[in-house]
């Protein structure tokens, strides 16, 4: 409550009876406590800690003691939030695909991103068929690279310049072993497994956080 009584003025009740209070900075109201967990401010982080951690829906929405479509609606929220990383130029990349499936096993899906050699960090991702009109959402972020290690799916030899595409032998060992990571801690990615995505934008939106 000191935070409170230094930033925050009563003004008005809530609905629920509780006292309302107005922030003199940027002019939002809150309370002092709330009954639904799902109305803390700090909870995002939260959910995006437990996310990150590989932490079901099911289990996130009961240690946080919310509703799962709640939990849904804000991981969805979260994810749109999100900046797109920078893609450094004049650096190497390896890009891969991850293949999973949406609503049944029958649906197959993949997880197509680029993983910077440097800090091992993923720059781009989406969420597609495995076309060449899908795949090149993420090479096309790429064409200022030095170098891309690629396996030798043959759609990547029209979507990627020969001066910069190669497919070396352990030229994606990096990505390779960020594939396992990913389905070690995300277990909807995992390949023989219960849990899955009902919905591409639910994956979508995982991931986005993930990364």
């Amino acid at each position: 409550m000191q935070i409170l009584r230094r930033n925050l003025y009563q003004k008005g009740y809530q609905e629920n009876g509780k006292q309302r209070y107005k922030c003199k900075h940027c002019h939002r109201k809150q309370q002092a406590d709330y009954s639904y967990q799902a109305y803390i401010p700090e909870l995002n982080r939260t959910i995006s800690e437990y996310t990150k951690e590989g932490v079901r829906i099911r289990g996130i929405a009961r240690l946080l003691e919310i509703s799962t479509t709640t939990l849904i609606r804000r991981i969805i929220s979260i994810s749109k939030n999100i900046t797109a990383p920078h893609v450094t130029a004049n650096i190497e990349y390896e890009v891969d695909e991850i293949k999973t499936f949406v609503g049944r096993k029958k649906d197959h899906i993949w997880v197509a991103y680029a993983l910077n050699c440097a800090d091992k960090s993923v720059v781009c991702f989406s969420v597609v068929p495995r076309t060449n009109e899908t795949l090149s959402k993420v090479t096309d972020k790429l064409t200022n690279a030095r170098l891309i290690y690629t396996d030798k799916l043959r759609q990547y030899k029209t979507l990627i310049s020969p001066e910069i595409h190669r497919t070396a032998h352990r030229g994606t060992n990096h990505i390779e072993r960020h594939n396992l990571t990913i389905r070690t801690h995300i277990k909807r990615l995992t390949r023989r497994t219960i849990c899955f995505s009902r919905k591409a934008i639910m994956l979508y939106a995982v991931l986005k956080i993930y990364f």
